[in-house]
Parts: C-alpha cells; sequence; structure tokens
C-alpha cells in the first residue's frame, strides 16, 4: 500500500510516494499531471537494466541516457541534455522525470529549472541515497572543477516517486552509501533510525527505514526551504565528505566519503570538548557496520583542506561546519581553527 507523505514548498505543496512495485505496476504518468512532452533524463547504466519498462511506464516520452557517475555531473553534459530536449520538441509545458540516483536528479532538476525558464518535474529516485535525501527539498545543480555544486537552482518537483523495490538491482557498494545518509539523519534528528541500523543493518530496502529517513528531510527544508539556517544540519559530514570525496578524484563514491566525513565531524565536535569519545566510537561503529570506510587511505591532508576552501558553504570567507554536542543535537560552527581541522584529517589517514 502506498504511503504518501507530503511537502509543504514556497508557493507550493508536493507529496512523496512510497510504494514497492509502483514503478513496475503501474503508468507512472498516472501519478502526475502533464500538459505536453515527457522527457525522461536517466543515464546509461539505468537505461540498460530498466529501459524496456521506462518504454512500458511513459511510452510517449524522450528518453535521455547521459554518461553515469560524479564526473558527468557538469554544465557540458547539462548543454547536451538542453540539445536533445530541444530536438526532440519539448517546449514550456513539457515535463522532465528524473529517473535515477542523486546525480541524474541533480542534473536533470537543473535542467528542468532552466530549460525556457523553468519546466515541470517529477523525481523518481532509484539509489537508497536518492531516495532518503537529495530528491527532497528542491536543491539541484551541477559540479564545476573547483567544487561540487557550485553552480544550482531551488526546484521543487511535482512529485516524488519512491519505489523500494528499484533497490533490487542496486550494487552493494551503493546500497552502502545511501546508508551514509540516513546516519546522518538520525544523528542530527532521529535517536530511532541509529537503533534500527543497529538492530538489522540490512533494512537498505526496508520502507520504514525510508520514511522515517525522508520524514527527517521533510522537517528540516519545510522550515528551511532556501537553506538560511537549520537545513544547514544535513550537511553533517558533508564538509569533510565534498572535499575527501574530490581529493580522491572521485575513486570514493559519495556516500563513502560522507561516512568517512561523519567521523571527522565526530572527531572535531570532541576535539573541541562538544562530545565525549564514546559518541566518536559509535559515528564510528555505525558507519562500519553498514560497510563504509571510516578512514581516508593515503589522501594528503592539506590537499583535502584546500578542497574545502571552496566549499559552497563558506559564510564571510569562513568554513562552517557542523557538528554535534550530543545526538540530534547538531550545532553550527564558524570558528574552528585550522590546525584543529588538519589534526582530524591526519587522524584520518590510513584504511578503515
Amino acid at each position: 500500500m502506498a504511503e504518501r507523505l507530503r511537502v509543504a514548498a514556497p508557493d507550493t505543496h508536493y507529496d512523496i510516494v512510497i510504494e514497492a512495485g509502483l514503478f513496475a505496476g503501474a503508468n507512472l504518468a498516472d501519478h502526475f499531471r502533464s500538459d505536453g512532452r515527457l522527457a525522461v533524463i536517466t543515464n546509461v547504466t539505468l537505461q540498460r537494466l530498466y529501459g524496456d519498462l521506462l518504454r512500458l511506464a511513459l511510452p510517449e516520452a524522450l528518453i535521455i541516457a547521459v554518461p553515469d557517475g560524479e564526473a558527468h555531473k557538469t554544465l557540458a553534459t547539462v548543454a547536451q541534455m538542453y540539445a536533445e530536449m530541444v530536438d526532440g520538441g519539448l517546449d514550456r509545458q513539457s515535463t522532465v522525470v528524473a529517473f535515477g540516483g542523486g546525480v541524474v536528479g541533480d542534473m536533470a532538476g537543473f535542467a528542468a529549472a532552466t530549460y525556457m525558464r523553468g519546466v515541470s518535474l517529477v523525481q523518481v529516485p532509484t539509489s537508497l541515497l536518492s531516495m532518503v535525501d537529495s530528491s527532497v527539498g528542491g536543491k539541484v545543480g551541477v559540479d564545476l572543477p573547483q567544487g561540487k555544486n557550485l553552480v544550482g537552482a531551488f526546484k521543487q518537483p511535482e512529485v516524488v516517486l519512491i519505489d523500494p523495490a528499484l533497490l533490487a538491482t542496486l550494487p552493494a557498494r551503493e546500497r552502502a552509501c545511501g546508508m551514509a545518509e540516513i546516519i546522518k539523519h538520525g544523528l542530527i534528528a532521529d535517536p530511532i533510525l541509529l537503533d534500527l541500523i543497529s538492530r538489522r543493518a540490512s533494512l537498505e530496502h526496508d520502507a520504514e527505514l525510508i520514511r522515517r529517513a525522508v520524514q527527517v528531510k521533510i522537517d528540516v527544508v519545510q522550515q528551511d526551504p532556501y537553506e538560511q539556517g537549520i537545513r544547514a544540519y544535513l550537511n553533517l559530514g558533508h564538509t569533510f565528505g565534498h572535499a575527501i570525496e574530490q581529493a580522491s578524484g572521485y575513486a570514493l563514491a559519495h556516500g563513502e566519503a560522507v561516512g568517512i566525513g561523519l567521523v571527522a565531524a565526530a572527531l572535531l565536535s570532541a576535539r573541541l570538548g562538544m562530545i565525549d569519545a564514546g559518541l566518536v566510537d559509535e559515528v564510528r561503529r555505525l558507519v562500519t557496520l553498514v560497510g563504509l570506510p571510516t578512514r581516508m587511505g593515503a589522501l594528503d591532508p592539506e590537499v583535502v583542506y584546500d578542497f574545502m576552501r571552496s566549499d559552497k558553504k563558506k559564510k564571510a570567507g569562513k568554513l562552517r561546519f557542523v557538528l554535534l554536542s550530543g545526538i540530534a543535537q547538531p550545532q553550527i560552527a564558524a570558528d574552528v581553527d585550522v590546525q584543529d581541522v588538519l589534526a582530524v584529517l591526519t587522524e584520518l589517514r590510513g584504511h578503515g
């Protein structure tokens, strides 16, 4: 049975529908209204896996497949999308359906926000990470060589359609990456999520886990839709994580880097006297339990810090870190000494 979660966004509202079998069991267009041509934006891997089902679910849609991976989350790829949308006859009444993980959702959302000054967007997330995090809240964008998500917009979807059955084809590595965001949501707002992970680490496909994690995101973005305040809490682990991901040349996936970043945030919180070592150990245990790394290998702390300095979340030229004073007690710190940050990064070297 479908669950519907309502999101109140500026000047609009939309539903998040969670239902196992939703994608294969019905025409997706039954779940949203479109007055013009549909364009499904996906990647080449998902097209290979789901192309036939997509053509059955949305028989009149133009399907645009882009290269797979964060390295292709660029303005050049979006320009390719624009060209295919023009050639396919999309106009201002058209709808873009983002069928994919976080990279596809971000790029397709950015294309929808900017093509002909904006067309409708439907999010159909296919990865655990995108289901519980990136498909909700309206943030879309692309990377620049200087940093992640430096070009973007706010674009609210018409609806988010979550089918946990799509996780059946998700590689174990990608499932683990999604768990990083669920741990993050638990740490900032919902200790029950952490308990669920501890008791049954294999809950990646469980609608209850998805629903609770999505609800955390909804609660935050409804209070702060444009990231002027507490929405920054959703960046726990991400200031470290984005820099580690980039410094690795994207050899580390986003969720892997965020897992390391969560440990880093806990270590920095402890170093600043905000939490004790027990909570650091608990964060490290949870990250390990779901199959994610807790150290960044041989990456140079100075190189990682250089990437951190281009983080878009800086304010008045200062890096801002989301730290913890306890579980469900996030805080924003802006005056962190560089030596404390480098000490944490040094502690993260090695494997584990």
